[in-house]
């Protein structure tokens, strides 16, 4: 990022080739992440570990609403990730606990900027849909 350029976030101010094409897309760090954080279970696992370490059945009580097949799915992928680790214990029967990775720390932070963001402009977010749909409503086609 240039010095004329310190104010401007640097998603705006990286060059992005018009049209983007697919494979940039695809490969896009970003978006690849934001694949992660935006689907429905990641982000709640992620705050939930972020607190403390979970055994499995202990994490699937906390979730409302989440399969033993999800939980399980979304664990493996921010493992594959690097951003949960899984740990068994050699108990009888054995003992598998997950906690974030020091790589899935770092991201609480951004989480908790987007969140105060989402928090802080969801009423704004509410009542803009409120006129979009009032207003589809009301002009259609």
């Amino acid at each position: 990022m240039s010095d004329t350029h310190t104010d401007v976030p640097s998603v705006i101010s990286a060059p992005l080739p018009i049209p983007v094409p697919l494979d940039e897309q695809l490969a896009c760090p970003v978006g690849d992440v934001l694949r992660r954080a935006g689907d429905r279970w990641s982000v709640l696992i992620l705050v939930l570990l972020g607190r403390r370490s979970y055994r499995f059945n202990e994490l699937h009580r906390s979730i409302e609403g989440i399969s033993q097949r999800m939980l399980t799915r979304t664990l493996r992928g921010l493992e594959r990730d690097g951003l949960a680790s899984r740990t068994v214990h050699p108990t009888v029967p054995p003992t598998v606990e997950y906690d974030l990775t020091p790589l899935g720390r770092t991201l609480l932070e951004p989480l908790s900027t987007l969140a105060d963001w989402a928090v802080r402009h969801g009423p704004e977010i509410a009542a803009a849909r409120a006129d979009h749909d009032t207003h589809d409503r009301a002009n259609p086609g």
